[in-house]
């Protein structure tokens, strides 16, 4: 808890934090309420999946050129540009559903520019906690943003759900507010945030190609970056397949609804306890454990299929990844340049996403042709070859505990 206690006192820190937390709580009740809204509007389903995807296409999008700005310019005017951009934006829907004048295309273009706005909000924040957190304390700055994510999970859709149905417009109009809120705390953060001055001149082109560089030159980045863009593949598809599985069996909602609370309070569980862990146990060794944790929960999913089942196979597999992101996470972050950061982390970010539109995909395709059992087994046999990734990597399953590679760094 000493982590804790030292960041608690850390001004920047805690503002940015509390800031971040409370718009991302707003984004999750935006997201929640992003489908219902399309559906209700065109009666498609298809239309109602196309709203995320957009988002999702427009952070992608932005996140290369972002990083590279991000180590450019002041980071905390990027982050405060990027949440005015939130304010204005879902305030346009909040006004257009007061005036019950909401159309889709309207709702796909602040999708795609709140997406874009995340993008160039995410290497800029990064490079900004690695600003203001010393070294080490960045395993613990790390776990306390992904115990934030598991929040944001846990409570966006009911309270996405509750306000959509008091107006279609009152969320959006609440996450104009979060984002106002981020926008002031993020003004009261006093370190300087402007990345080092370079003496060469600036090229975006060659700038671009350091950050990609970096990452193509140095084994652990390599792997790193590799082995999270195909977990997120396996796994987002699990987590589909395991909830279809649970509407073709005929369970109600309320029932299905367990499996994402289970994760988020798993999650959040995880994130409380990911310094203790990141502190006594190697990272590499952490890493590959975290890898392989989901493995041996899948078998049980594959003999009985119910929601007290799947709630406890996922949000087990869940409670370790909080450590895990946070130690190879805040390990990634120190040994990375501090004129890189930017770039390095989206970059990083933009490999690792671009498998998530390809989940939805694999878990229909196998379920479809496979059947529930089949398509889990073929996923636990993939979850497995996923994980032989950092297993097989020295670069990455050499990694030591923090106290040895925060003297390096």
């Amino acid at each position: 808890m000493t982590g804790y206690r030292r960041l608690l006192g850390n001004h920047d820190f805690t503002a940015l934090w509390i800031g971040q937390t409370i718009s991302e709580l707003g984004t999750r009740t935006s997201l929640f309420v992003f489908p219902l809204l399309a559906y209700a509007l065109t009666g498609s389903a298809l239309l109602a999946a196309l709203v995320e995807a957009v988002h999702l296409l427009g952070m992608a999008a932005a996140l290369l050129p972002a990083g590279v700005v991000a180590d450019r310019v002041d980071r905390r005017a990027m982050m405060r540009w990027a949440s005015a951009a939130g304010v204005l934006l879902y305030a346009s829907l909040a006004l257009a559903g007061w005036y019950d004048a909401l159309t889709l295309p309207h709702l796909l273009t602040v999708a795609l520019l709140t997406g874009a706005a995340a993008g160039v909000f995410a290497p800029a924040e990064m490079a900004a906690v690695r600003a203001v957190v010393p070294t080490e304390d960045l395993p613990t700055a790390l776990s306390q943003q992904q115990a934030r994510q598991h929040v944001a999970v846990l409570l966006g859709a009911p309270l996405g759900g509750a306000l959509y149905g008091v107006a279609r417009w009152l969320p959006f109009a609440a996450d104009a507010v979060t984002f106002a809120v981020s926008w002031v705390l993020l003004g009261r953060i006093r370190a300087d945030l402007r990345p080092p001055r370079s003496s060469t001149p600036r090229n975006p082109r060659r700038d671009l190609s350091a950050g990609l560089r970096f990452i193509a030159d140095s084994p652990f980045f390599r792997v790193l970056t590799g082995w999270a863009a195909c977990t997120n593949l396996v796994v987002n598809a699990l987590f589909l397949v395991a909830v279809l599985r649970l509407i073709e069996a005929g369970f109600p909602p309320l029932q299905i609804a367990l499996v994402e609370v289970a994760a988020g309070a798993c999650g959040i569980a995880g994130a409380i306890v990911a310094p203790w862990l990141i502190d006594r146990v190697p990272t590499g060794r952490l890493t590959v454990a975290v890898a392989w944790s989901f493995v041996p929960l899948l078998v049980p999913m594959l003999f009985w299929n119910s929601p007290l089942v799947v709630a406890v196979a996922l949000s087990v597999g869940l409670f370790l990844n909080p450590a895990g992101n946070a130690g190879i996470g805040s390990y990634r972050v120190a040994v990375t340049p501090t004129e890189l950061q930017g770039r390095v982390q989206s970059a990083s970010q933009f490999v690792s996403m671009s498998m998530l539109p390809l989940a939805p995909l694999l878990g229909g395709v196998l379920l479809e042709s496979l059947g529930g059992p089949g398509a889990i087994a073929v996923l636990a046999v993939l979850t497995a070859v996923v994980a032989l990734i950092p297993t097989l990597a020295r670069s990455v399953r050499s990694v030591p505990r923090p106290v040895e590679w925060v003297v390096a760094a």
